[in-house]
């Protein structure tokens, strides 16, 4: 079946309410939400729903110049150039404005601006519990544009009025059909969180993989403030990529904001099936690499390790030699981490890495039979007997995997207490090597008991 669907843009100056507005109409605290203003620098698209209207909702950065910022300052321009992607790509435009404040010459300049696109405009009169003065609607209606409506974004309030000016402009705005799979089965989207260290490059990797300027790029560190996400499809698989920000150490993060940050970044990382670690080849694995790497392998999720800037190495076949020993020694809890070195600049390489997410995936939701694993571990106590304890030999009685993504498997053992960590890690070093479960995190969990697979 095909379903129809249309395009609403909030935008506005800055610490107007845009992003709770936005979380109040996606249904769920998706956009970072905080005093400072700013917080948003990216735009963010989900989709929204108002009683029985549906859409597609883009929050946007606030606004800090009424006209595109001069080309020297790249913060303000790319900002600009956001709000800018986000105007044209919308069929209906939500000015959002400070019904506290009232308008300022920023709100009366930018409203002179969007008036030229030609595009149907509501004026929501955010924070707005009580009912705005006198003053503040008259300035607002001297705006020239139809429609205003007060709400309170953070306590609901005001919907159905929103309701009832968007209606008429959603039956006449332009749909864009959305076609579903046969039945309307979608496969599910891989979930891809791209992590790493403050300007190692993860947003120029996303925007190179999609081939589109989505996220705000430069050379200033900590551009991305908030975790945001777009659906992609790669060789007929979709992906859901969220761009995070950057992880700094823990003594180095000061104040709520970046605080808030870390959590959203960490959130990612403990809902994604398959994480992205963008190093940076110039100061490569350094300890806050190491930190987040031995993160997403406790979590159990996949790890692939994109070397990036590769073109500012002079000697790559040695870096990469380094690299790839000091990867076997510090992360030691995956048989052959997958490492790509890429240029996330140029594109170079960056096909490589799906190659990597696709081999893994596949070992990741790998499911072993229980009469092949005790074949397999006959052997293996054969060749290699575990230790004695207390004089004793222990004895791993059978073998079972209980579960996958990722692979986790029972010992059920006489001592399992007893059981060195030494020989745990021989057998997952065996199980990985002998099963193809290389560059994934594997599970041995010793138990007590009897086989409970035997019948008494």
């Amino acid at each position: 079946m095909n379903k129809q669907t249309f395009k609403i843009a909030l935008v506005g100056r800055p610490n107007v309410g845009k992003s709770t507005l936005f979380n109040r109409l996606v249904g769920k605290k998706v956009a970072l939400v905080h005093d400072e203003p700013g917080v948003t620098r990216d735009r963010r698209i989900a989709e929204g729903a108002l009683s029985d209207l549906s859409f597609s909702l883009i929050d946007t950065p606030g606004i800090l110049s009424e006209y595109a910022p001069k080309k020297t300052d790249l913060l303000l321009k790319g900002l600009w150039d956001q709000t800018e992607k986000a105007i044209i790509d919308a069929d209906i435009l939500l000015f959002v404005v400070d019904a506290r404040e009232g308008l300022t010459p920023l709100d009366q300049g930018f409203a002179r601006h969007i008036r030229k696109q030609n595009k149907p405009v509501i004026v929501v009169l955010n924070k707005a519990e009580s009912r705005p003065s006198d003053h503040t609607i008259t300035e607002v209606q001297s705006l020239g544009f139809e429609d205003y409506v007060p709400v309170s974004a953070e306590h609901g309030e005001g919907m159905a009025l929103l309701y009832e000016a968007l209606q008429p402009l959603c039956d006449r705005a332009p749909k864009e059909e959305v076609f579903e799979d046969f039945e309307g089965v979608i496969q599910k989207p891989i979930q891809l969180a791209v992590v790493g260290r403050p300007n190692a490059g993860k947003s120029t990797l996303i925007n190179q993989i999609i081939e589109e300027e989505r996220f705000l790029t430069g050379p200033v560190a900590g551009l991305t403030r908030d975790t945001q996400s777009v659906l992609f499809e790669k060789d007929g698989v979709p992906y859901e990529l969220f761009d995070t920000a950057g992880l700094r150490k823990r003594a180095k993060v000061v104040g709520n904001l970046e605080k808030m940050m870390v959590s959203e970044t960490k959130r990612a990382i403990q809902f994604a099936e398959v994480v992205c670690l963008v190093l940076d080849a110039t100061a490569p694995l350094e300890k806050q690499d190491l930190t987040i790497a031995h993160h997403v392998i406790e979590e159990g999720r996949i790890l692939v390790l994109a070397l990036n800037k590769i073109d500012l190495v002079e000697n790559l076949e040695a870096e990469l030699k380094e690299m790839r020993l000091r990867i076997q020694e510090e992360l030691p809890q995956v048989t052959d981490l997958a490492m790509v070195h890429i240029s996330a600049l140029s594109g170079r390489n960056t096909d490589k890495i799906f190659s990597a997410i696709s081999l893994a995936y596949q070992t990741w939701n790998t499911r072993i039979s229980t009469g092949k694993l005790n074949q397999w571990l006959e052997q293996v106590q054969h060749n290699h007997p575990p230790p004695l304890s207390k004089g004793r030999r222990i004895k791993i009685r059978y073998m079972t995997q209980i579960k996958t993504r990722p692979p986790t498997f029972a010992l059920f053992i006489s001592q399992p207490k007893a059981l060195p960590e030494s020989y745990l890690r021989y057998l997952k070093n065996r199980l990985a090597k002998d099963f193809s479960l290389k560059g994934v995190p594997l599970r041995v969990l010793p138990r007590g008991g009897k086989n409970p697979y035997v019948s008494k």
